[in-house]
């Protein structure tokens, strides 16, 4: 084991890089430190939500209201990625950094879009296994002459701004579990501060704190409790392992992880030196199986203040004590001055997944206020004395199915909203959707599978008799809403063309950017939601856009390429444009004053459908296929096998695949592609179920296109 470790980091550091191009910048990014990430700039975008408060605002004007119906696309660069782009672009300097699906970054001319050079830190293609929402990556860190990115195998690689070439690689990760890296790293302090997913399997979260020359280790928080036989490492975690109770059950939270994975979110405010960091849902996710006693299971779900130089806790709010529903509390945090109640009030800012829209004092932790933005179920109000939910006993799903909403892909995500300090509002990438939770009987955990507590095999029957009563689940739906954090109140919405859409960006031009599902990239009047211009990328879109200026002029920025949200998003959506238009190909656009105003759409990909070999497994053994698929697929494959688009549809595969599911399911014969071995949770027997199963889905879209009529 140690020497296959040794062996990839040796890779990565001999990963292939491109030196930079003659002309390029002597060094873009040496002089950045944390004056210069505090405020930047007008036409600099130097952390992920451009500085320490991740506002997300650009101060440039030179696009607005009135100018924004010539933008155009000024140029765009091919990513040759299929799978989803999630990051935000640094900009300094003239010089634009972008990572990709797989970790991969780039260092582009921000003007012309000249490639200066390319780092893959080669990535096992099997470790997309634990990804439990796509082998996305959501940017890069930059400080004083270095670029700094996480990869999806838990590596934290330090790059040569100006040659790409690696200057140190450390392992963050216990490489015996199931731990990814998904979000950008933040640099405060001269510390590279990275956490991790894996609440989906058998993560125990934390963040860490790395010395940005050294690599050195600086301080790790853990975001829940250890083996309580032990010692805890310090007094946040003893008054954590106060709230959580295994009472003798089956399975102990330490062994499967505990989960509050801090997998993205993060903001800081040198005044008060604190790092704000929000935290993940309890792996697994149903509590009656990792805490049965009950308890609020400190600190999963919660907003963290965490003092920059030491590790050490100062506050946390818990959004949702107990969670059961993967209600993360991960999304963007933002830091705002509001005038409140006639007081100047320096706040901290979330609207998690579980649809309250939270303002927090961001010195103490104090609630100043907390209503509800989406639509939702599973509480009634927050308590004022407590701060807590009022949670509808109804959610609970100890021995019942539970009907819940928000659904667990949230009422907002990871995709980033916005703020602008001119209007005072909030703009929110927000979702309208409902879930199904229903506990797994008899409960079952293994170590590094997709493991949650829920029984998705009874789920998908429920979800199924319904589509065949003719009573379908309700899609979701997808909205930008403009949120007044004062008065707590919605002041318009615009719908978007699905429900699983792309982050935000507002400027001082008086522009709300974003982009959707079904790949229409659009602005919209800050004050009103009024539509003033869009533009069909013929790519879905998830990316936040960023904007900057080169040569006096401004710029528009955005990645698109759809995923991220594996098998837990919506049924297939014929709107999302990877279904629309074949492909999800990966491309970065940038747009200007007078730029292109068409895009074209590329190469069609897939394969058609075709006559499905025939099916000779009896029904016994398709029931049981589709139990095992929905156990262990889903996550990535879809619900009944009908995929998104984004990895591949089993339905219409090779015809050549049919023969070899032993040598790709237990064999791992597609493992550099990204489809692992599962030969430590499938027998031979299991695999030959799913295969039969599969193959009735097949033949059930072979004959949909035949025109027969469905067998009864």
């Amino acid at each position: 084991m140690k020497f296959r470790i040794v062996a990839a980091l040796l890779a990565a550091c001999l990963a292939s890089t491109s030196m930079a191009q003659p002309g390029a910048p002597s060094n873009p990014v040496a002089g950045i430190d944390g004056a210069r990430i505090a405020n930047p700039a007008p036409g600099e975008w130097l952390s992920n939500g451009r500085s320490y408060a991740e506002q997300r605002f650009s101060p440039l004007t030179a696009i607005n209201t009135g100018s924004v119906k010539t933008l155009g696309v000024a140029w765009e660069y091919r990513t040759y990625s299929t799978r989803a782009l999630e990051g935000s672009p640094i900009v300094a300097d003239g010089v634009m950094y972008i990572t990709a699906a797989w970790s991969k970054v780039w260092a582009l001319d921000a003007k012309t879009g000249k490639e200066l050079w390319a780092y893959d830190p080669q990535v096992p293609g099997a470790w997309g296994r634990y990804a439990c929402c796509d082998v996305a990556n959501r940017g890069v860190a930059v400080w004083k002459g270095a670029v700094y990115v996480g990869t999806l195998d838990g590596r934290l690689v330090k790059l040569d701004a100006v040659t790409g070439k690696p200057l140190w690689v450390i392992n963050t990760i216990d490489r015996t579990r199931a731990y990814t890296i998904t979000g950008a790293p933040r640099i405060v302090k001269g510390l590279v501060v990275i956490g991790n997913g894996g609440s989906e399997y058998d993560a125990r979260g934390y963040i860490s704190a790395y010395h940005a020359d050294s690599g050195k280790l600086a301080w790790r928080f853990y975001t829940v409790p250890g083996d309580p036989k032990k010692t805890p490492e310090n007094a946040a975690m003893a008054k954590a392992m106060k709230t959580w109770s295994d009472r003798g059950g089956k399975f102990q939270w330490w062994k499967m992880g505990g989960g509050g994975s801090p997998w993205d979110s993060m903001s800081y405010d040198p005044k008060l030196d604190l790092l704000y960091v929000g935290t993940g849902n309890g792996a697994p996710w149903n509590r009656n199986m990792r805490s049965p006693g009950g308890g609020d299971n400190l600190y999963l779900s919660s907003i963290l203040a965490i003092k920059a130089d030491t590790g050490k806790l100062v506050w946390y709010y818990q959004t949702t004590p107990g969670d059961s529903w993967d209600f993360d509390s991960t999304s963007h945090l933002i830091l705002a001055d509001l005038t409140i109640g006639g007081k100047l009030r320096h706040v901290l800012i979330q609207a998690p997944k579980n649809g309250f829209f939270y303002v927090l004092d961001r010195a103490t932790g104090k609630i100043i206020s907390a209503e509800p933005f989406a639509v939702m179920n599973w509480a009634h109000g927050i308590d004022p004395k407590t701060g807590k939910p009022n949670i509808d006993p109804a959610a609970r799903y100890k021995d019942k199915m539970a009907i819940v909403v928000p659904a667990e892909t949230g009422a907002h995500n990871w995709q980033p909203m916005a703020f602008s300090p001119d209007t005072g509002l909030v703009y929110i990438p927000a979702m309208d959707g409902s879930a199904i939770f229903m506990p797994q009987k008899p409960l079952v955990w293994r170590p590094r599978a997709w493991d949650t507590g829920n029984d998705f095999a009874a789920i998908s029957k429920v979800v199924l008799g319904a589509i065949q009563s003719g009573h379908p689940p309700p899609p979701g739906l997808g909205y930008i809403k403009a949120w007044d954090p004062v008065a707590q109140k919605e002041v318009w919405h615009v719908p978007m063309g699905g429900s699983w859409n792309g982050g935000l960006l507002a400027t001082a031009g008086g522009l709300v950017f974003g982009g959707g599902a079904d790949g229409m990239f659009g602005a919209y009047d800050a004050k009103t939601g009024a539509k003033l211009w869009s533009i069909d990328l013929k790519t879905g879109i998830l990316a936040p856009p960023v904007s900057y200026a080169v040569d006096g002029e401004q710029y528009i920025a955005l990645l698109a390429g759809w995923g991220g949200a594996g098998g837990l998003t919506n049924l297939k959506d014929p709107t999302t444009a990877v279904l629309k238009y074949g492909t999800n190909q990966g491309r970065l656009f940038v747009f200007k004053l007078g730029g292109r105003q068409t895009v074209a759409a590329l190469q069609p990909e897939g394969n058609p459908v075709t006559e499905p070999p025939p099916q000779t497994a009896d029904a016994a053994t398709i029931a049981k296929g589709f139990d095992t698929f929905h156990r262990n697929c889903t996550v990535c494959h879809g619900f009944f096998a009908e995929a998104d688009g984004v990895v591949p549809d089993l339905r219409t595969v090779p015809p050549e695949i049919w023969g070899q599911y032993d040598e790709i399911v237990l064999g791992g014969a597609l493992a550099d592609g990204g489809m692992a071995s599962f030969k430590d949770l499938l027998t031979k027997d299991d695999v030959n179920a799913i295969h039969a199963y599969v193959l009735s889905q097949a033949h059930a879209l072979w004959d949909a296109k035949k025109g027969k009529p469905k067998a009864n």
